[in-house]
């Protein structure tokens, strides 16, 4: 039995990475269309366009797996089934019990391999990504320290404290220079709020140290207006989504939301989505068992390969469909992660009946 468990683990990542291989690069394609638009804006060159694609490919990869798992399985059992492999290992004592844990055995490894590149890999190529695409398109440069996130604009450098998901500001430094590389003036905020009205940020609380010569004079002001580049929609692309952190990562964040008594419902959902969305890979490979098990009687191998890639990406977009359900009606992280696993492993079982009857 050991035999045949090997088989199947074979032929099943052999279709597993076929699939998964196409879709990913399908999808850096289309993320390489979509840079053309940004194509010679600043320092944004077709070198720098294919590097941030080739960046941008572990998110993609890490979202593709379970679709890559649902359609590779199908693709691998349905050729076992077309030459009736599947019939003569089921005469020789396999049950579908037993063809279900071969599979899981093998959606076992694909979940630890999903963990390490959605903690490890993603979370770092896509700040790289984004930093990359940021400095060629705006000329901005920017570095995350534990001092805080420090970005260079024009001939200032800001140093700023802690970046809220609204991009209001906390513990602003901003160290301006003159046209000689001299230090000529330090200002600290404790608060910056962005005007889109203006098209300005108010900083509240400023303390300004002016250096002039040999002396440097201290000024204070409740309320001061700042024109920079930095803009939210530019910091927003500076923070990875919570969705593309890692767990330790989310934890710690959830952890200082709370100490400051803020909302923490979207950073908690996806916080439990990264811990259980690997898991999916087993579900989408177990729903393929009853369309691989059916197709040699039936017939349609490139519908059911449509309907493998439909559910794959319904999958997805259920699981996305409850986080935002979530956000918005404060559910308990548990019912907006563990719902969409539930239901599609429930569908598994009710297909798997449901064919089994009509076969």
């Amino acid at each position: 039995m050991k035999i045949l468990h090997r088989y199947i683990a074979r032929e099943v990542l052999l279709g597993i990475g076929l699939v998964f291989l196409g879709l990913v690069l399908l999808f850096a394609f289309f993320d390489l269309i979509h840079e053309l638009n940004d194509l010679g804006h600043g320092n944004y060159t077709v070198g720098r366009m294919f590097v941030y694609v080739l960046l941008a490919m572990p998110a993609h990869a890490y979202e593709l797996f379970p679709i890559s798992a649902l359609v590779g399985t199908l693709y691998g059992l349905s050729n076992l089934s077309q030459y009736s492999e599947i019939t003569v290992m089921r005469a020789a004592g396999m049950s579908k019990r037993q063809l279900g844990l071969a599979i899981g055995r093998v959606g076992l490894m694909l979940v630890a391999i999903s963990f390490l590149l959605g903690e490890w890999i993603m979370p770092i190529s896509e700040s790289a990504a984004q930093q990359w695409r940021l400095t060629a398109l705006n000329s901005l440069v920017a570095t995350q320290f534990r001092s805080g996130l420090w970005v260079k604009d024009e001939k200032s450098f800001v140093n700023i404290q802690e970046i809220l998901p609204d991009t209001t500001l906390h513990g602003i430094k901003i160290y301006a220079f003159d046209q000689g590389s001299r230090l000529k003036s330090i200002r600290f905020a404790e608060r910056g709020e962005y005007s889109v009205e203006e098209g300005t940020w108010k900083l509240t609380n400023v303390t300004e140290t002016l250096f002039e010569g040999d002396r440097a004079k201290l000024a204070r002001s409740a309320v001061q207006t700042w024109q920079s580049m930095l803009t939210p929609s530019v910091l927003s692309v500076l923070l990875v989504e919570p969705e593309q952190m890692s767990l330790w990562n989310l934890f710690t964040y959830i952890k200082h939301l709370r100490e400051n008594q803020q909302r923490t419902t979207r950073f908690e959902i996806a916080q439990w989505s990264k811990a259980l969305y690997p898991f999916g890979i087993i579900v989408m490979m177990w729903l393929a068992m009853p369309f691989a098990m059916y197709r040699s009687r039936s017939g349609g191998f490139g519908r059911q390969i449509m309907l493998g890639i439909g559910l794959g990406l319904s999958f997805y977009l259920t699981i996305r469909l409850f986080s935002f359900l979530g956000e918005l009606n404060n559910w308990s992280p548990w019912v907006s992660t563990l719902a969409p696993n539930i239901a599609f492993l429930l569908m598994t079982f009710i297909l798997g009946r449901w064919m089994e009857r009509r076969a």
